[in-house]
């Protein structure tokens, strides 16, 4: 049997219209929207399934994200049993990775992201936050630039390392793009200021960590039944003692992804990747060359299931 991962896409994968499929077809899917429903008081169909503008809220977009990630994963683990070596997702899609290992109910985790999403919200009212994908330049290069930019009083970092040549800045939007010229100058093919009103894993998240640690300490389970790789540290753990400490320190800290893959690729022979769309997929093809296989509709999960018994 081939050794796996599951990985966990984060947000920016939203769209409406997914998990529509396992919704229509699946008993488990209409119970687990149902649950998650009543659990937030939130209508998680009209959420997923019609056009409205709270599937782009930091708040609403989280808890829909790790809702479909977890009905794809459950309705995969009751098709085809195999454990995965490790779990691990990208930002937001860690705790969707540490619902998969069995440390925290979905339902929990949903209202957890939902309070997380709420507490960035809050961190970044007012300051005018907001995000900047950079492509073409190499991580040194954007790390001494954002040190020196900060030198200057500049709010500016590293916050999602991709792939190479692709990283996500944090910050404040006016620094961001009062810089685009500066990137570009250095030899960055794109920097663009991205639609976004929250500045994740930077500084300017600082208030909302000990918002999100009493939830952690509720919600986390003392179990694990598999590694999760940190974003931070691009390591694994499996304890409740180190889930609260790594993704508090998660919301102020970039997002090590291909370093995870990169350094975990030679322990499996694939990944599966559980949610809306292929955005990790994609990512991955630029870092390793294991396959990566995507579970997002019953086609996909289907084909999925064909790959793993070749």
């Amino acid at each position: 049997m081939k050794k796996v991962a599951f990985i966990f896409p984060g947000q920016g994968s939203q769209k409406i219209g997914m998990g529509k499929d396992f919704f229509e077809n699946s008993e488990i899917a209409k119970d687990m929207i149902s649950k998650a429903s009543e659990r937030l008081r939130i209508n998680f169909e009209e959420l997923l399934f019609e056009e409205n503008d709270k599937i782009g809220q930091t708040e609403y977009t989280q808890p829909a994200i790790l809702l479909v990630s977890s009905i794809a994963n459950k309705i995969f683990n009751d098709k085809y049993t195999i454990k995965p070596e490790f779990v691990l997702g990208h930002s937001l899609g860690e705790f969707s990775a540490l619902v998969s290992a069995g440390a925290i109910d979905y339902l929990d985790a949903i209202e957890l992201v939902h309070k997380r999403g709420i507490f960035m919200n809050e961190a970044c009212a007012g300051a005018g936050a907001g995000m900047m994908a950079l492509v073409g330049l190499d991580d040194l290069t954007v790390e001494k630039m954002c040190e020196e930019q900060r030198s200057k009083g500049l709010n500016v970092w590293a916050a999602n390392y991709n792939m190479d040549g692709q990283i996500v800045l944090a910050g404040l939007k006016t620094d961001l793009e009062s810089l685009v010229d500066t990137f570009k100058e250095a030899g960055a093919k794109r920097a663009i200021v991205l639609d976004m009103s929250v500045a994740s894993h930077c500084e300017l998240l600082q208030s909302a960590v000990e918002n999100l640690k009493p939830y952690l300490e509720e919600y986390l389970k003392d179990e694990f039944l598999t590694d999760v790789i940190s974003n931070v540290t691009a390591k694994a753990y499996n304890t409740k003692e180190e889930a609260i400490e790594l993704l508090s320190e998660q919301l102020i800290n970039p997002v090590k992804y291909k370093h995870s893959i990169s350094s975990k690729e030679s322990d499996v022979d694939a990944f599966i990747e559980f949610g809306n769309g292929i955005v990790l997929k994609g990512l991955n093809r630029k870092i390793t060359k294991k396959p990566t296989y995507n579970v997002s509709d019953f086609d996909t999960l289907n084909k999925t299931i064909e790959a793993l018994n070749e």
